[in-house]
């Protein structure tokens, strides 16, 4: 399983601070938007990933993060010239994933629950070894507002609508989808939609129609957050301000992830941080580690 962040787009809903840097750059309380997305991946047990954004964002992205050796991973960079949807992400990478099935995720998403990384482990081992696809859906307030998946009493999905005006369930569907490698083919078939975009709802759709889309619901005592416009982010960076300070952890610390994961030593983590002191993240790491 092979992993893709989408981190472009031009963020018009955070003007004016995504004039000077990418969204996917900016804090979520105390450390960058990227790092949420990156830790489900590796949480997931994928090492190789591909972010795809935009030619200026880009060299923001390879300073920050690298080639993900510091985090014990591999990391590659592609651009996507202009917004043409998120279905794009498999046709931009369609080299990268190769023969391989993908994990595609959102740059602008936070999950964060109770055993997650297990359920992770476990979708994407059921895909690598019977093919089709897996959708992540939460229940949400206002589902007109979103993608709404509707399924019957044993979860098995009956339609996928986008922002329908009479949602027929209260589960929306998160920026978090995993498939078998036949989605670079769906892709490169897809028809822009009246949006000029090439949707992600279309592939779920030709995985449906075909009997192989797996639904994973997140429910009671999970969270996901979307963190695209100003309200929202700052939401986004009380909540894990307020589960790091009460319960004395971090979320989405790329290096403890790759310490738990064992993707690097104890020793190596603390070489890579050596030099930097009087600092709370790092410290964080330090008193975890030794």
């Amino acid at each position: 399983m092979k992993g893709i962040i989408l981190a472009g787009g031009s963020g018009t809903r955070l003007y004016p601070t995504t004039l000077v840097t990418s969204k996917q750059l900016l804090p979520v309380f105390d450390k960058p938007m990227i790092y949420y997305p990156l830790s489900v991946l590796m949480l997931a047990g994928i090492r190789n990933i591909l972010i795809i954004t935009t030619e200026k964002d880009m060299p923001d992205f390879q300073k920050l993060l690298g080639d993900g050796e510091r985090f014990g991973i591999n990391l590659s960079y592609k651009t996507q010239a202009k917004p043409n949807g998120l279905a794009e992400a498999f046709i931009i990478g369609g080299d990268f994933i190769g023969k391989d099935c993908v994990t595609l995720i959102l740059g602008d998403n936070i999950f964060f629950g109770p055993r997650f990384s297990g359920t992770l482990k476990y979708r994407s081992k059921l895909i690598e070894k019977e093919g089709g696809a897996c959708i992540f859906s939460y229940p949400v307030k206002q589902p007109e507002r979103f993608g709404i998946v509707e399924f019957d009493r044993e979860d098995k999905i009956l339609s996928i609508e986008e922002k329908p005006e009479k949602p027929k369930s209260q589960y929306a569907v998160t920026g978090l989808y995993m498939y078998d490698n036949s989605v670079v083919g769906h892709a490169k078939e897809l028809k822009p939609s009246e949006r000029g975009e090439l949707e992600i709802t279309d592939i779920n759709n030709i995985y449906l129609k075909n009997g192989t889309l797996r639904m994973e619901k997140l429910g009671r005592g999970f969270s996901w957050l979307d963190t695209g416009t100003h309200q929202s982010l700052l939401q986004a960076g009380q909540y894990v301000q307020t589960i790091e300070e009460n319960q004395g952890i971090k979320i989405a610390c790329l290096e403890e992830v790759a310490f738990r994961m064992k993707y690097l030593s104890r020793t190596r983590i603390l070489n890579n941080i050596q030099n930097i002191k009087n600092n709370d993240y790092y410290d964080y790491i330090r008193k975890l580690v030794e």
